[in-house]
């Protein structure tokens, strides 16, 4: 039985896209192909498979495949169209050329069949991928399809592998690109254990590039404060939309240094893209002027929410979404302000510590300079106050996204954390994780890049007085 994998993207209740995506890639000379998950539930559709007419585009979809009556037998999932006829898995098994075909959305290990294929979306989780092919124990033949698209924050990055009766993997698919290939269960391959930072480049800039065609958006823009963060946004964002779709914007302030403007000009001419400089100091003073200079809080976050203002002026009067630059260090400490740095509608590096952050920025240096060496060598600061640094009020961040990780990703029990590090420091950032769920929970929507991420998979509730 001669069998074609088709790895293909598919969008959110996008019917015409889905349909039209699907029969283009419905190869004649094969006798079954197997295709992703394509329901509106399994593509993130949430409380979207409560309303009738989407669910009923959703039947028509399948309809209009099945009116083609194409030779071959194709799977959806975990439908299978011959003959004109959409069939549902009897108890996941279907009759398939003479083999025997099960099909589910999680893997069962004693199943009898001839062929199982394993049909679930599954978002892109750093550290997981191997490990995910390296569990899959088959006595059958074994295909995983899995879709490219995004769900909010889910990014279905694709990675589709197939695997023989002996458990000897025999295809594997690249990680954010579409591909279609005939397996052949008698061809033993290698894993291709794809570079860590390499995926995490590759599925930043894939779901923004999904995210801007599936919500019309065509420019961004970001504020460049001649920090990491924002410098490796911009790259990012080139990378995703092109350079000549991204504009930087420097808000520089009076406590501003004259390194960040340097800094974040000669990013934007390693990168290519337009600058736009907006001095914030008159702004300032123009509030401030009537009232008491207490150099306080207050004045720190007027001076961030004035960025934003300026900002979002530029996002509306050009029709550019506004990405938001922080990290998962910082949202995991509050260290950042609501409607001021934290605004934004689309965030990359969300659930980055600060430690990916930099990994992530030296990666897109290894082949020559694009992040400014200077912007990687500096110490991080928000400059709101005169030489003000963020380890000023955080701990280093070797430790703190050490910590974050453990308790976070890992969900390490707190005296655990406590055995390597002082239960001063671990407390103080248990305690601040959860006392700044209230910022997370007005944050900007971004890309999950963890099992365990603020984004899914962290429920913290705003309200409570155990920490």
């Amino acid at each position: 039985m001669k069998t074609i994998v088709a790895q293909i993207r598919l969008k959110t209740a996008d019917f015409k896209f889905n349909l039209e995506n699907i029969i283009k890639n419905i190869n004649s000379d094969c006798d079954l192909i197997v295709f992703p998950q394509v329901d509106i539930e399994d593509l993130g559709g949430k409380d979207m498979v409560f309303d009738d007419n989407c669910m009923s585009a959703q039947t028509k979809l399948y309809q209009e495949i099945a009116a083609k009556n194409y030779k071959q037998n194709i799977i959806l999932g975990d439908i299978l169209i011959r003959n004109g006829e959409v069939e549902v898995a009897d108890y996941g098994v279907f009759d398939i050329c003479g083999k025997k075909v099960f099909v589910s959305d999680t893997f069962i290990e004693d199943v009898d069949c001839d062929l199982y294929i394993l049909a679930k979306n599954r978002y892109y989780a750093m550290n997981t991928y191997k490990d995910f092919v390296d569990e899959i124990h088959t006595h059958s033949d074994f295909i995983y399809v899995n879709a490219l698209g995004i769900a909010d924050e889910n990014v279905y990055a694709g990675g589709s592998f197939a695997k023989n009766a002996n458990n000897e993997l025999v295809m594997q698919m690249p990680l954010c690109k579409e591909d279609i290939d005939t397996v052949d269960f008698a061809r033993v391959i290698e894993f291709n254990d794809e570079n860590i930072q390499s995926q995490v480049y590759d599925v930043t800039t894939f779901a923004l590039r999904e995210y801007c065609e599936n919500t019309g958006f065509k420019k961004v823009v970001l504020g460049l404060s001649g920090g990491i963060d924002s410098a490796l946004t911009a790259a990012l964002a080139v990378e995703a939309v092109g350079k000549e779709n991204v504009l930087g914007v420097l808000m520089p302030s009076m406590f501003s240094s004259e390194g960040s403007v340097v800094d974040s000009l000669k990013l934007a001419e390693n990168l290519g893209i337009k600058t736009v400089k907006e001095p914030i100091t008159p702004l300032f003073d123009a509030f401030m002027k009537d009232r008491e200079r207490l150099h306080d809080l207050a004045e720190e976050n007027l001076q961030a929410r004035l960025r934003a203002l300026i900002l979002m002026f530029y996002s509306n009067r050009e029709g550019r979404l506004l990405l938001s630059t922080g990290n998962k260090s910082e949202s995991a400490m509050g260290f950042g302000t609501l409607y001021g740095d934290l605004a934004g509608g689309f965030n990359m590096i969300c659930d980055l510590t600060k430690t990916n952050v930099y990994k992530l920025s030296n990666f897109i240096n290894r082949n020559g300079e694009i992040i400014p060496q200077e912007i990687i060598d500096k110490a991080p600061s928000a400059e709101l106050h005169p030489g003000q640094k963020d380890q000023d009020r955080l701990p280093e961040y070797a430790i703190l996204d050490d910590v974050i990780e453990m308790y976070v990703e890992q969900n390490m029990p707190i005296d655990e954390i406590c055995k390597k590090y002082d239960k001063s420091i671990v407390d103080e950032v248990v305690r601040k994780i959860y006392r700044m769920q209230f910022k997370r929970h007005q944050g900007c929507l971004g890309v999950r890049l963890t099992e365990r991420s603020f984004c899914n998979g962290v429920n913290l509730p705003v309200v409570q007085r155990f920490y």
